[in-house]
């Protein structure tokens, strides 16, 4: 057999299927960074604020990790029905809601004034932003060949380090607003960034395309080769995997596919809540531009990482090797991070998220290679929905080592044993999760 090279070899053949993966890549994966970074950002923001805010309002450290953690709940509530509702309608119409819904909801926190309020907004912009992450997901698999999928969700993963590099920054820079036109730092920062969400998901609306056989910015032959590509990868997981709704629900990898996750998660969120934070003890200065640029270093070297590692994994083969590789270096920038001093603290914490960035990325790649279809649909939501309680666990289980144990160190300790289990299941994952690649 002849071997094949570049894009062609990546997505087994050559022609029409490489150039429309190649416009693909072109038209929708920038655009969906965009969707990604702004999602990240009003997620996680909350962080930025944590200084400000509670020093406003008068809200605990307990209470405002609880609220922190409250966005995941409402996410998990409407995770699976949003992606449905999804997969029957398509994406197009509804990122474009999910975006604009929780860009308001987003704006909104600016009206928080105590714990409850900060609550409520804190669920409300959860199930606002549901079915966005699952989405982009389930919607990369109707467009791109398995061989390219490792590739694109690294590249849509970009939108996570972005968000934080340059949001970072930009979220000190409105911070540093106190007091003009009688609003608070963190209530510019919520409102600006909160809109921006809403002007790109309608944007969402022009630039999006539900399927393959609907692109008219595609050649005819090119529609067809893509199409005809993807359903045949769908029917190979049909026959491998789950389904139905039902039969991937049941399957005992779905746990599996969520521990592993959820871990991850914990990791993950438990870096970026409390980087600034963080990084604000290091430098022994408040909350603001300074912090906000130094915070934006981690996340520099996570788009690094990213751009290269999840695609050597996939080319490779060795997506669980990689993958718990990428994990495993959570856990041990977090350890370094501890004792450190500033600039190798510092450096301790770039480990920490280009382990972060790199890791989920090639995860995703064993959902979506082993479901199919409206399994595919509900699963993805379910391990997205369930892991990210996650998010939900991680500022609270700060709290709880911190208080517990008395020391600010044994929170990066609670979070490093977090990663190395996770770790050590992703390395337990059978093969049969991810079906041989076709040869044809």
């Amino acid at each position: 057999m002849t071997a094949l090279t570049g894009d062609a070899a990546r997505i087994g053949g050559g022609g029409d299927l490489a150039a429309a993966v190649r416009k693909a890549r072109g038209r929708l994966v920038p655009f969906l960074i965009l969707m990604y970074t702004m999602a990240f950002l009003d997620r996680s923001n909350v962080g930025f604020a944590k200084q400000a805010f509670q020093a406003d309002t008068g809200i605990g450290d307990a209470a405002f990790a609880f609220g922190a953690g409250l966005f995941f709940v409402g996410y998990a509530i409407l995770e699976v029905p949003s992606n449905l509702i999804l997969h029957r309608i398509g994406a197009r119409r509804w990122l474009c809601r999910i975006m604009v819904t929780w860009g308001i909801v987003a704006a909104a926190m600016m009206f928080a004034q105590g714990e409850l309020s900060f609550y409520v907004l804190r669920v409300l912009l959860g199930m606002a932003e549901a079915g966005f992450f699952p989405g982009v997901i389930l919607f990369v698999t109707y467009w791109f060949p398995r061989a390219e999928r490792g590739r694109i969700l690294g590249m849509f993963y970009f939108g996570y380090p972005l968000s934080l590099m340059f949001g970072s920054p930009v979220s000190g820079l409105l911070l540093a607003l106190d007091g003009s036109l009688g609003l608070h730092g963190w209530q510019w920062m919520y409102l600006v960034e909160g809109l921006c969400a809403s002007a790109v998901g309608v944007f969402a609306f022009f630039v999006l395309t539900d399927r393959p056989e609907q692109a008219a910015w595609l050649g005819a032959g090119e529609r067809a080769a893509v199409a005809r590509q993807i359903a045949h990868e769908e029917t190979t997981k049909v026959g491998h995997g789950p389904a139905s709704l039902k039969a991937a629900f049941t399957d005992p990898r779905m746990l599996h596919f969520v521990l592993i996750y959820f871990l991850i998660q914990v990791g993950s969120y438990g870096v970026a809540f409390y980087l600034p934070t963080q990084v604000s003890a290091l430098l022994g200065v408040k909350v603001g531009p300074l912090v906000g640029f130094v915070s934006a270093i981690p996340w520099a070297v996570a788009l690094l990482a990213m751009a290269v590692w999840p695609h050597w994994a996939v080319t490779s083969g060795r997506e669980r090797g990689f993958g718990a590789l990428s994990v495993l270096a959570i856990a041990v920038g977090l350890v370094i991070a501890v004792s450190a001093p500033p600039f190798w603290a510092v450096a301790a914490l770039c480990i920490t998220t280009a382990g972060i960035a790199s890791a989920q990325p090639i995860f995703w790649t064993f959902p979506t290679n082993y479901l199919g279809g409206v399994a595919a649909a509900g699963g993805i939501a379910a391990i997205n929905s369930v892991g990210n309680l996650g998010g939900f666990l991680a500022p609270n289980l700060r709290v709880w080592a911190e208080s517990t144990f008395g020391a600010p160190s044994a929170s990066l300790y609670a979070l490093a044993v977090s990663a190395v289990i996770g770790s050590a299941l992703i390395l337990l994952l059978p093969r049969s999760a991810t079906p041989a690649r076709s040869a044809t």
